[in-house]
């Protein structure tokens, strides 16, 4: 279970990465709002915990901008604050739940869990020629011979299993899988596809430059 917990006192933080720790989850530590919102856009966890009070940007923005870009990662916020026009404005901005310090660290691990498991991944199986692409469990396979793809690759290959059968642009490809000014050019794109060319073979599958449009996913042994 990744967890995204995000808290700028050094102590706090450490006995909480214990705690968590502790009980079976994979803890990543942002120490700002600027670090935050870029950790829940590189590696999204299951559950972001936030504290409201942050260097750079508050939490109360960092669940705006998650918000505003489409993600429903779950959100629970940590705060000194109790007041309750704190509490309705981190709800209304998008937080799923909200824990006033100090808590209780079983209260904690039980928010979280159960924040987890409204956003548990559901297995997609996605089939096409020989290839079983399953999203849920991040295994793909061709045949009897597992896939080894790199992250990007992955996410590449998912964007265009999902559009099968349609020409989507290079351009499309990045705004599906790296928004918001990611580190991905069009050059990239291309190097990601010609990799997946090679590691396709024998899948039963075209993966065709349409020039001048981009590229088209379809069942089929080339010609």
């Amino acid at each position: 279970m990744h967890v995204l917990l995000v808290e700028d006192d050094a102590v706090l933080a450490d006995g909480l990465i214990r705690t968590l720790q502790g009980h079976g989850m994979q803890v990543e530590l942002a120490r700002d709002g600027l670090q935050a919102d870029l950790a829940l856009q590189r590696n999204p966890p299951l559950v972001a915990v936030l504290d409201i009070g942050l260097p750079g940007i508050d939490g109360f923005e960092v669940v705006r901008r998650l918000r505003a870009r489409g993600d429903a990662t779950p959100v629970l916020l940590l705060t000194a604050r109790d007041a309750v026009e704190d509490r309705v404005r981190g709800l209304e901005t998008g937080a799923d739940d909200y824990l006033v310090k100090p808590f209780a660290t079983p209260e904690l691990v039980a928010r979280i869990r159960a924040l987890g498991r409204r956003n548990a991944p559901k297995s997609t199986v996605l089939t096409l020629g020989n290839l079983v692409f399953d999203s849920g469990a991040r295994r793909a396979r061709v045949g009897e011979r597992a896939l080894d793809l790199s992250a990007r690759e992955w996410a590449v290959l998912e964007y265009l299993l999902q559009q099968a059968g349609r020409v989507v642009s290079k351009q499309q490809i990045i705004d599906a899988i790296a928004p918001w000014g990611d580190d991905l050019t069009l050059n990239a794109v291309e190097v990601y596809v010609s990799r997946l060319r090679l590691k396709l073979d024998g899948a039963g599958l075209q993966l065709r430059t349409i020039r001048g449009f981009g590229y088209l996913l379809e069942a089929g042994t080339a010609t």
